[in-house]
């Protein structure tokens, strides 16, 4: 079953968000037109508690974009984003809804960040992604989403851990750095994924 993944596409995430991704609302038509072409589609929600270890407020001195390490694991320590239950956590008003069968929440945690949809970043506990595709009979994965250096990434990476084919549309995303996404990328087709634009896929 050919399912589509859209990755956290939220208000925060979207230019005028607390971690705006640079023309990350450019994908939002593409996103919807491809949404029908599928059989079954999903989308994460990155959904952080009020003062989420994540963030540099949550620091004393912490600052926006630094790089820590929190209980062993490194951590960039973000702008405060997709507190649950805000604005900002919210799907993009102009994303389609209306097909997507199932939101898996992420971040949820405070101790814990979760760049991921199928498991938090020290891999401790899984949101349920895994099983939920499995028993639906989900094998061909499409990705798309914010941001594609992080939590895109992430989530290909653990859905290839997990037995998927996984296929990055790379016009359905956008990266918040274009180097990180280009090293990402690059990782990705090693591990055997697939990077594809939508003009080249095949139904």
């Amino acid at each position: 079953m050919r399912t589509l993944l859209i990755i956290d596409a939220q208000n925060d995430f979207m230019p005028g968000g607390a971690l705006a991704v640079p023309e990350g609302d450019e994908i939002l038509p593409l996103v919807n037109e491809l949404q029908p072409k599928f059989e079954l589609v999903i989308a994460t929600q990155d959904w952080h508690p009020a003062g989420h270890a994540s963030f540099a407020s949550s620091h004393e001195n912490g600052k926006e974009f630094e790089v820590i390490k929190l209980d062993g694991l490194d951590q960039v320590l973000w702008p405060e984003h997709c507190v649950q239950n805000t604005r900002g956590a919210d799907f993009h008003p102009k994303l389609e809804t209306s097909g997507i069968e199932a939101i898996f929440r992420k971040g949820t945690n405070p101790k814990i960040d979760s760049y991921s949809g199928f498991y938090d970043n020290a891999h401790l506990k899984s949101t349920g992604l895994t099983g939920y595709l499995k028993e639906k009979g989900a094998t061909e994965l499409y990705f798309v989403g914010l941001a594609a250096d992080y939590c895109v990434y992430f989530s290909i990476k653990d859905a290839l851990d997990e037995g998927f084919d996984c296929t990055l549309i790379e016009d359905g995303t956008r990266a918040l750095k274009a180097e990180d996404y280009e090293k990402a990328k690059i990782d990705i087709l090693r591990k055997g994924g697939k990077v594809i634009r939508s003009t080249n896929l095949k139904f």
